[in-house]
Protein backbone atom coordinates (compact mmCIF):
# COMPACT_ATOMS: atom_id res chain seq x y z
CA UNK A 1 0.00 0.00 0.00
CA UNK A 2 1.32 3.44 -0.92
CA UNK A 3 2.34 5.79 1.86
CA UNK A 4 -0.34 8.30 0.81
CA UNK A 5 -2.99 5.63 1.43
CA UNK A 6 -1.84 4.96 4.99
CA UNK A 7 -2.65 6.77 8.24
CA UNK A 8 -0.22 7.82 10.94
CA UNK A 9 -0.51 5.77 14.11
CA UNK A 10 0.00 6.86 17.68
CA UNK A 11 3.65 6.59 18.61
CA UNK A 12 4.92 5.18 21.88
CA UNK A 13 8.12 6.34 23.53
CA UNK A 14 9.36 2.73 23.69
CA UNK A 15 9.12 2.22 19.91
CA UNK A 16 12.49 1.91 18.21
CA UNK A 17 13.41 4.52 15.64
CA UNK A 18 14.04 3.32 12.10
CA UNK A 19 17.54 2.08 11.40
CA UNK A 20 19.48 4.00 8.73
CA UNK A 21 18.90 1.07 6.33
CA UNK A 22 15.13 1.00 6.96
CA UNK A 23 14.96 4.78 6.50
CA UNK A 24 16.83 4.56 3.17
CA UNK A 25 14.38 1.88 1.99
CA UNK A 26 11.43 4.16 2.83
CA UNK A 27 13.01 7.01 0.83
CA UNK A 28 12.16 5.24 -2.44
CA UNK A 29 8.61 6.60 -2.27
CA UNK A 30 9.71 10.15 -1.39
CA UNK A 31 12.89 10.62 -3.46
CA UNK A 32 12.96 14.44 -3.26
CA UNK A 33 13.38 14.33 0.51
CA UNK A 34 16.77 13.96 2.17
CA UNK A 35 17.82 12.21 5.35
CA UNK A 36 19.73 14.53 7.65
CA UNK A 37 20.72 13.49 11.15
CA UNK A 38 17.65 11.71 12.58
CA UNK A 39 15.14 13.46 10.33
CA UNK A 40 13.96 13.84 6.75
CA UNK A 41 13.71 17.25 5.14
CA UNK A 42 12.79 19.02 1.95
CA UNK A 43 12.78 22.62 0.74
CA UNK A 44 9.86 23.75 -1.42
CA UNK A 45 10.00 26.93 -3.50
CA UNK A 46 7.04 29.04 -4.64
CA UNK A 47 6.58 32.16 -6.73
CA UNK A 48 5.96 34.39 -3.71
CA UNK A 49 5.16 34.57 0.00
CA UNK A 50 1.42 34.24 -0.52
CA UNK A 51 1.80 30.93 -2.39
CA UNK A 52 4.24 29.66 0.23
CA UNK A 53 1.73 30.46 2.99
CA UNK A 54 -1.10 28.71 1.12
CA UNK A 55 1.10 25.62 1.00
CA UNK A 56 2.00 25.90 4.70
CA UNK A 57 -1.69 26.05 5.59
CA UNK A 58 -2.37 22.93 3.51
CA UNK A 59 0.52 21.15 5.22
CA UNK A 60 -0.85 22.21 8.62
CA UNK A 61 -4.24 20.74 7.73
CA UNK A 62 -2.70 17.44 6.61
CA UNK A 63 -0.53 17.33 9.74
CA UNK A 64 -3.54 17.88 11.98
CA UNK A 65 -5.49 15.16 10.17
CA UNK A 66 -2.60 12.75 10.74
CA UNK A 67 -1.85 14.05 14.25
CA UNK A 68 1.82 14.20 13.26
CA UNK A 69 3.39 17.63 13.10
CA UNK A 70 6.48 18.78 11.17
CA UNK A 71 8.87 21.58 11.91
CA UNK A 72 8.15 24.27 9.31
CA UNK A 73 10.54 27.11 8.47
CA UNK A 74 9.34 29.86 6.12
CA UNK A 75 11.72 32.09 4.16
CA UNK A 76 9.63 34.40 1.94
CA UNK A 77 8.98 32.04 -1.01
CA UNK A 78 10.73 28.96 0.40
CA UNK A 79 9.35 26.48 2.89
CA UNK A 80 11.73 24.09 4.65
CA UNK A 81 9.97 21.12 6.24
CA UNK A 82 11.68 18.81 8.71
CA UNK A 83 10.03 15.60 9.89
CA UNK A 84 11.03 13.32 12.72
CA UNK A 85 9.16 11.64 15.53
CA UNK A 86 9.88 13.69 18.62
CA UNK A 87 8.76 10.97 21.03
CA UNK A 88 11.43 8.54 19.81
CA UNK A 89 13.99 11.17 18.72
CA UNK A 90 14.25 9.59 15.29
CA UNK A 91 12.33 8.46 12.24
CA UNK A 92 9.15 6.42 12.26
CA UNK A 93 6.78 5.35 9.50
CA UNK A 94 4.62 8.39 10.37
CA UNK A 95 7.35 10.72 9.06
CA UNK A 96 7.34 9.02 5.69
CA UNK A 97 3.54 8.91 5.49
CA UNK A 98 3.27 12.65 6.15
CA UNK A 99 6.13 13.42 3.73
CA UNK A 100 4.30 11.50 0.98
CA UNK A 101 1.10 13.38 1.74
CA UNK A 102 2.96 16.69 1.60
CA UNK A 103 4.37 15.67 -1.79
CA UNK A 104 0.80 14.91 -2.90
CA UNK A 105 -0.22 18.47 -1.95
CA UNK A 106 2.52 19.82 -4.22
CA UNK A 107 1.55 17.43 -7.03
CA UNK A 108 -2.09 18.48 -6.84
CA UNK A 109 -1.05 22.17 -7.04
CA UNK A 110 1.05 21.45 -10.12
CA UNK A 111 -1.71 19.37 -11.72
CA UNK A 112 -4.24 22.17 -11.20
CA UNK A 113 -1.91 24.72 -12.82
CA UNK A 114 -0.99 26.53 -9.59
CA UNK A 115 2.58 27.72 -9.62
CA UNK A 116 5.16 26.42 -7.25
Amino acid sequence: MKLTEQKCEACRADMPAFSPEAARDMMQEIPEWAIKDNAIERIFQFKDFKEAMKFVNQVAEAANQEDHHPDIHIYYNKVHIVLFTHKIKGLSKNDFILAAKIDAIVSSKQDSGDSR
